[in-house]
C-alpha cells in the first residue's frame, strides 16, 4: 500500500463545500467516486489539509490517499485529470511516507480573499469575487490589518459554529494588494477557525467604510465576542491558496 500527497484546485461554485454530506455534491465525493471507480468499487477514503465550505475556491488545496495499484506518480495525475469533473484539477502528485497527513502535518496556511471594486457589475466574476462598489479607505484597512498580526485568541472572529475550543491562532502576515479594480487581502497563519478569515475580511471592511476605527481591533480581540465583530463575508471572494508542510 502506498500514501500519494495530491495538491489539487477547484471551483467551489458548484459543490456544497468540501467535505463530504448526504445527498449533496462536494469535492470529497467527487475524489472519492473516482478513486473507487479506479479501484473497481473499493472505497478509497481521502484526507484533506481542512474542509472549505459552499462556493469557497481552492488554488492549493492538499489531499491524501492510499492505493495499492501500481500507478506512476505522472499517471496518477493523467488519471484522476481525465476522470475528474472540470471544476476540479490535480496539480501534482507525489509518493510520501505513510506517515504524512495532509491535515495533522500542516503547519500553515494562505488564503486569499478577492474584493471586485468597481461600480459596474461583471458576470464573469459572480462566483470568482465579492463585488464592492463602495469607497474605501485601504490604508485604514491596513493599520487595522496590524492589530491581527501574532498570536492572540480570535474568538471573535470565528463563527458562533466553531466546535474547537482552542481559538489561540498566530497570523503570520496580512497583506491587501490592489490591483486595478481588485482588492486582495492575503492571510497568512499557521491555522485559521472556522469562518475567520471571512469575519476577518468583513470587519476590515468597515474599517475601510469609516464605520470602525483601526484602533477598535484590539478591544475586539480582547472581548472574545463573536456578535461585536463585522459581518461574514460572502464565500464567492475566498481561496484557499497554499498549505504549508516542514
Amino acid at each position: 500500500m502506498q500514501r500519494y500527497k495530491c495538491i489539487i484546485s477547484y471551483d467551489g461554485s458548484g459543490f456544497s463545500g468540501y467535505q463530504i454530506q448526504p445527498n449533496k455534491r462536494t469535492v470529497q465525493s467527487e475524489l472519492e467516486a473516482v478513486l473507487a471507480k479506479m479501484h473497481k468499487g473499493e472505497s478509497i477514503k481521502v484526507s484533506a489539509s481542512g474542509r472549505t465550505d459552499a462556493g469557497v475556491h481552492a488554488k492549493g488545496q492538499v489531499i491524501h490517499f492510499d492505493s495499492h495499484l501500481p500507478i506512476s506518480e505522472e499517471k496518477w495525475e493523467m488519471a484522476l485529470n481525465s476522470l475528474l469533473p472540470e471544476e476540479i484539477s490535480v496539480l501534482s502528485v507525489k509518493k510520501v511516507d505513510s506517515t504524512f497527513h495532509a491535515r495533522f502535518n500542516a503547519i500553515g496556511k494562505e488564503y486569499h480573499y478577492v474584493l471586485q471594486l468597481s461600480k459596474r457589475r461583471d458576470p464573469f466574476q459572480r462566483n470568482f469575487s465579492y463585488l464592492y462598489p463602495y469607497e474605501l479607505n485601504i490604508e485604514a484597512m491596513r493599520e487595522a490589518s496590524c492589530f491581527f498580526v501574532g498570536t492572540h485568541d480570535f474568538t471573535s472572529f470565528c463563527s458562533a459554529k466553531t466546535e474547537v475550543e482552542d481559538r489561540i491562532r498566530t497570523i503570520e502576515a496580512i497583506d491587501l494588494i490592489l490591483d486595478n479594480d481588485f482588492l486582495t487581502l492575503r492571510f497568512v497563519g499557521n491555522g485559521f477557525l472556522y469562518n475567520m478569515v471571512r469575519i476577518l475580511t468583513g470587519t476590515l471592511l468597515e474599517v475601510g467604510n469609516g464605520k470602525r476605527k483601526p484602533e477598535e481591533m484590539a478591544e475586539l480581540l480582547a472581548k472574545k465576542d463573536r456578535r461585536l465583530a463585522g459581518r461574514t463575508a460572502p464565500a464567492q471572494g475566498l481561496y484557499l491558496w497554499k498549505v504549508f508542510y516542514e
